[in-house]
Order: structure tokens, then sequence, then C-alpha cells
């Protein structure tokens, strides 16, 4: 799906994406958040092994949990897979690990180099910090915008995969980083991905909820000029 470079992370494939969308579709319901690999294989039509290699590894990102079926029945019990989206009884060890130690690393960098830091508050601080690492490992290279709270993710290393694959891909990496900004527990949202005129371009919009508590108000402006931030600059270390 790459247009050139190495590309990893849980976007890395399209069979990968769509076992994430369908585990995301999965937790939205009001049924149930889990599925089985049985039904992870009908859906998606890919073989057991596979999907049990993309579960591996997705679990091994912190991306998806795995829990025990409790069965009333006689009878071996499954494995059933859910997202990790950050959200209470949906949270992930390995997730959680990764935040934290996202934010050690920020606050190493900012006592280097103090001019650079953020303007934003201690939580949406950690939560960039935990963003910007979890897109190095998706294989972007992120800018950030803390006054507009945009992430220019220019140019899209998905951009040459199928146009048609674009929609489902965007969605989940959509729910991915929001995935990562509640793991890191903060004021910020992932909104939106802006329309864009080329496919390789792509710019996220991140929202701080604590500034559309104020009916009316403009969001407050951490910086008179904007500052913006290639990776391993102010937020973690590349």
């Amino acid at each position: 799906m790459a247009n050139g470079g190495p590309v990893c992370g849980p976007i890395s494939s399209y069979s990968r994406v769509q076992i994430l969308h369908l585990l995301f579709e999965a937790g939205s319901s009001q049924t149930r958040g889990e599925l089985s690999i049985t039904e992870l294989c009908e859906a998606t039509g890919l073989h057991p092994n596979t999907v049990r290699e993309h579960l591996g590894r997705l679990i091994e990102g912190g991306y998806v949990i795995p829990t025990i079926e409790h069965r009333t029945t006689r009878g071996r019990p499954r494995t059933l897979y859910s997202a990790a989206t950050g959200a209470p009884g949906a949270s992930s060890p390995v997730a959680r690990d990764k935040a934290k130690a996202a934010a050690r690393r920020g606050d190493l960098m900012r006592s280097m180099l103090p001019d650079v830091a953020s303007g934003l508050g201690r939580d949406a601080t950690y939560q960039l910090d935990a963003l910007v690492e979890h897109l190095e490992e998706s294989g972007f290279e992120p800018v950030l915008d803390d006054q507009q709270l945009t992430v220019d993710l220019s140019p899209c290393p998905h951009a040459a995969g199928r146009s048609e694959d674009r929609p489902m891909l965007c969605r989940v990496h959509l729910e991915l980083m929001q995935g990562v900004l509640n793991e890191a527990g903060g004021p910020l949202e992932a909104e939106c991905v802006r329309d864009a005129v080329l496919a390789s371009d792509c710019t996220v919009q991140l929202r701080d909820t604590t500034a559309s508590l104020i009916e009316g108000t403009e969001p407050p402006r951490h910086r008179t000029t904007p500052q913006h931030h290639r990776t391993g600059v102010a937020h973690g270390m590349a």
C-alpha cells in the first residue's frame, strides 16, 4: 500500500486494515464488541493462519485486545478479539506502556530543548508525544501545528494504494489515532481527515474538547505565531 520506502505498523497491509475495520465496527455495535478468528475469516476471505498472524502483530502493537470466551456449556472456550480504543474496558496495557514511554522521551527532549516546548497543557502535550510515536511507527513523518491543532502527514505513504481502499484506510487510521490519544489521556480528539485534492496530501484535524466546553468562544491560542514541529523536535525522539 506504500508508494516508496518501508511502511510498517497497524495499517501496513490492506488485510490488516480490513481486520481492524471489522473490530472497530463490532465495537460500535449495540450487541457485541468482540469477534472470533472464524468470523474474521468469513468476513475477509483470509486463511485462519493469516488472520492469526495479523492479530498477533496487532496485539503486540497494542491495537487489539484478546479475551477468552466465558462459556456456560461444555467445550473449549474461544479466543475473542476487540479493538483497543482506550475507552473503559477497551484499554490495552501495551498501548498504555507505549504512551508512558513516549511521555518520558518527550520530557527528556523538552528538558534539552526548552525553547521548542509546546504551549499546550501537560496532558495534551503527552497525548501528542504518543501520537507522534504512533505515526512514526506507521511510516509517516508528521508535522504538528499545535496552534491550529493539525497534523500534516503529507506525503501520505499509502497514496499509491487503490483509490477504492482509501476511505476504509482513512477511517481505520483515524480510529487508531483516537485510540492512541485516549490511551495517553487528555483533552485532544482526532476530529477528521481533511479533504484533499491530491491523494498524497493528508492533514488530520485535532480538537481540544476543553475549549469546546465554553460555548460561543474561540479556542484559546497557545502562541502568537504558529510553530510547526517535525517529528523528534518537540514531541518524542526520532
